[in-house]
């Protein structure tokens, strides 16, 4: 079979070529990939900057925003023909307490493996296998749009994190301020749409199918600073990863309210607001800051409901381009109106 496959840590290995079939140790589902959606975490392992191969090999398959077809259920409660995506990270083998009770997304000695990602092949391949426990059944209304299960767990795990901090007392958010709006940013959007909160999202671009997307949700879409939204959120789900945007973030959340961290950011300009101005505001309106990455079992099913309920036409047009896999270099390059780029291995 042929697989989007990078030796680690070395830039421009990314090719599209032969490799074996999947082993079936690999997990007693055999399944057909349909599609494969494209991340900067992708584009970061392409470029060289981290990545690790499975023990004993030099290359990755990468993916993991996966998205297909079972072929072979094996002795599982799944069908043939079933829409699935596979759940990206392994405990670690130690396991640390929280991988102990399936808290993988919470790991605490960092030795867990990823999918696409970290020591196991992902899910840019015509076929895969997987572990059944790993296999996450996709509503079959869906179709396609099934590949967003992945980036949605993270807002779903970020969401329940955000209400179990914010209930340390009493609270009663009104308000949500989501910093960025690619497909983590919108899907944020959308689950606090679900939760009947006032939405507003807050990016850079002021035309093209990002403002389109967030009026079209009922939110209200800023293009100004933080500072300058016009009121006091009490949560702000920070999706951008820029230092600018979370100091002024820090800063600009109301009273008793929850600042969530997703995004994740390299270097920049030092930001310009003085630390002990945003540990001042933190202490004296008793905020809590919190970061929030990857996701367990619990938030993939929970995910996988919200998906479920969203407006179908509204989920289609995260998606702004496919390529197929001979093209993947394509898929890689970010144009300026894109939200969630998917390779497409197959129809679904």
């Amino acid at each position: 079979m042929k697989a989007i496959t990078v030796e680690p840590k070395k830039a421009g290995t990314a090719r599209y070529g032969d490799v074996p079939d999947p082993d079936p140790r690999r997990g007693a589902v055999l399944v057909e990939a349909v599609a494969v959606g494209v991340c900067g975490t992708d584009v970061e392992i392409v470029e060289g900057k981290y990545g690790w191969a499975p023990p004993g090999e030099t290359r990755l398959v990468l993916g993991h925003e996966s998205l297909g077809r079972v072929l072979d259920p094996g002795p599982t409660g799944l069908q043939k023909g079933d829409l699935v995506a596979g759940i990206v990270r392994r405990p670690d083998p130690v396991p640390c307490p929280n991988c102990a009770v399936g808290e993988w997304d919470m790991c605490r000695n960092g030795q867990y493996t990823e999918r696409g990602i970290k020591q196991i092949h992902g899910f840019m391949s015509e076929r895969w296998r997987i572990e059944p426990e790993y296999a996450i059944k996709i509503d079959p209304s869906l179709g396609i749009l099934g590949v967003l299960l992945e980036p949605m767990t993270v807002v779903a795990k970020a969401w329940e994190h955000v209400l179990a901090v914010g209930r340390r007392a009493f609270w009663e958010p009104k308000t949500v301020l989501v910093t960025g709006a690619g497909p983590i940013g919108l899907l944020g959007a959308l689950l606090g749409k679900q939760l009947g909160l006032e939405v507003h999202v807050l990016a850079r671009t002021k035309t093209g199918p990002k403002p389109e997307l967030v009026r079209a949700l009922g939110a209200t879409y800023h293009t100004c600073s933080v500072a300058d939204v016009g009121f006091e959120p009490d949560i702000i789900m920070e999706c951008t990863g820029v230092g600018q945007v979370i100091s002024e973030s820090l800063l600009a959340i109301g009273a008793s309210g929850v600042v969530c961290l997703t995004g994740v950011g390299h270097g920049g300009s030092a930001p310009k607001i003085p630390t002990a101005d945003i540990a001042s505001s933190a202490v004296l309106k008793n905020i809590v800051v919190l970061g929030s990455v990857n996701a367990n079992k619990r938030h993939w099913y929970k995910a996988a409901e919200a998906l479920a309920r969203a407006d179908r036409a509204w989920l289609d047009r995260l998606i702004t381009r496919r390529e197929r896999p001979e093209n993947f270099a394509q898929a890689l390059a970010r144009n300026s109106d894109d939200i969630k780029v998917v390779i497409q291995f197959s129809e679904v």
